[in-house]
């Protein structure tokens, strides 16, 4: 087996990944030897009494912008030769599947978690690798997006779902919305399950399951056809 992709998390608020990192997929993906987190907390690397990571903006204006010092010593302690540097940022890339797959196949992804109005311009321009947005809208910090991102990634990672072919069939894996799943019982308040899936017939079961993915791209995401 290869060794693990290291994801390394950049923030003020390492707590609020320890729930999210101990469940689940990540927690089997962490076991399993196929993925490795680490939490870099940013106050560690301040060098006043305060441990202060912010301060007022030059030129003036609301709100406090984080401060390049601690954010560089804390990615330069855990950074390894081709790591990728992520900032999660409303100026970034939108993350879709591609991106998720794209990542999946590095080995070390690092991931600085902005918060207040922002982060100072030589983070992204003297360490960032990376920009990714998740959408447009605001959050409270990046730690949301970048578990998102985090998420997305780690199951496309070769081994940590059971079902190898599992992340193939999901939706956007083919650029299509996925198709309707159903499960016993065979009829449930007057809703039957379609009778191809009954039927056994596997070839027209796929063959369903496609039309089926594509109608429902066409009526709800048309812009993924285009």
């Amino acid at each position: 087996m290869q060794d693990p992709v290291r994801f390394d998390i950049v923030t003020i608020f390492p707590g609020m990944l320890s729930g999210f990192l101990g469940e689940s997929m990540l927690k089997r993906a962490a076991q399993s030897g196929r993925a490795m987190f680490n939490t870099v907390n940013l106050r560690d690397f301040t060098s006043d009494t305060h441990r202060t990571t912010d301060d007022r903006p030059y030129g003036g204006g609301p709100g406090m912008v984080m401060k390049p010092e601690p954010v560089f010593k804390a990615v330069e302690s855990v950074r390894m030769p081709d790591a990728r540097v992520i900032l999660m940022t409303p100026q970034g890339r939108c993350f879709d599947q591609g991106l998720a797959k794209e990542l999946a196949g590095e080995r070390h992804l690092i991931f600085i978690c902005g918060h207040y109005e922002g982060v100072d311009e030589r983070i992204r321009s003297g360490l960032a690798t990376d920009e990714i947005s998740i959408g447009d809208y605001v959050l409270t910090n990046g730690v949301l997006a970048a578990a998102v991102v985090i998420d997305a990634v780690v199951r496309l990672i070769p081994g940590v779902l059971g079902d190898e072919t599992s992340a193939d069939q999901e939706s956007f894996s083919e650029g299509l919305l996925e198709y309707p799943h159903y499960t016993r019982p065979p009829e449930f308040r007057g809703m039957k399950v379609p009778d191809i899936l009954l039927s056994g017939n596997h070839e027209e079961i796929a063959r369903w399951r496609r039309e089926q993915a594509q109608q429902r791209t066409r009526e709800k995401r048309p812009d993924l056809l285009e």
